[in-house]
C-alpha cells in the first residue's frame, strides 16, 4: 500500500541552519553540524518513506545547490517538489530528484492546499487546511494573534525532523474540527 508523506525546508547542505534560532535565542534544529544534520534527515526520511511511496517537499531543498546531490540518498522514488523560496536553481536541476514540480498542489477530496509559504487567510477560505512550510519554528496566527487551526506547518521543526503522513495531517484536521 503507497503512503502519502509530507516534509519541508529540509535545507540539505545549509550551514547555518544548524545555527538558526527563534526569538527566545533557543537553537530551532538540535544538530551540531551540517553534515550530522543531514544524515539525520535522510536516515528519518527513509526510515519513514518506502521506495514505492509519494513524498511531497514543501520547498527549500537545499541551500547551496550541491545539497541536491544529498536527494540521491533518500529511498522513494516518487517526489513532487512544491517550489520554496530558496529553491532558486534551473527547473532541470530539480527534475533529476523530481517527478514533478509545482507552485502548490490541491488535494480537492480533502479540501487542503499544500503550500510552501502560507496562503493569505483571504485566499484560504475555499479550502479547509493550509498545509505549508517557509515559517520553521513560527506558526501562522489569527487576527487575535492566537494560532490559527486553518495552518498546519510541515517545516521539520514541527514534525520532530521527519516526514508526516497524509493520514497524520488527516488526524490533525480532525483533532481541530476542520472536516
Amino acid at each position: 500500500m503507497t503512503t502519502t508523506f509530507l516534509i519541508g525546508d529540509t535545507h540539505f547542505s545549509h550551514k547555518n541552519i544548524v545555527k538558526f534560532t527563534d526569538k527566545d535565542g533557543n537553537k530551532i534544529r538540535p544538530f551540531d553540524s551540517v553534515e550530522e544534520h543531514d544524515q539525520a534527515l535522510i536516515d528519518a526520511i527513509n526510515s519513514r518513506v518506502g521506495v514505492n511511496d509519494k513524498l511531497y517537499h514543501l520547498g527549500d531543498v537545499c541551500i547551496p545547490r550541491r545539497g541536491l546531490n544529498l536527494m540521491h540518498a533518500i529511498k522513494c522514488q516518487n517526489r513532487v517538489l512544491i517550489k520554496g523560496n530558496h529553491d532558486i536553481y534551473k527547473l532541470h536541476e530539480y527534475s533529476e530528484h523530481f517527478r514533478d514540480i509545482r507552485a502548490y498542489h490541491v488535494m480537492g477530496g480533502e479540501r487542503m492546499i499544500l503550500s510552501h509559504v502560507p496562503v493569505h487567510p483571504d485566499s484560504l477560505e475555499r479550502f479547509k487546511v493550509n498545509v505549508h512550510a517557509h515559517t520553521h519554528a513560527n506558526l501562522m496566527l489569527d487576527k487575535w494573534g492566537k494560532p490559527d487551526i486553518r495552518y498546519i506547518c510541515a517545516s521539520l521543526e514541527h514534525t520532530n525532523f521527519a516526514p508526516i503522513s497524509l493520514d497524520e495531517i488527516k488526524t490533525i484536521v480532525k483533532e481541530r474540527g476542520l472536516e
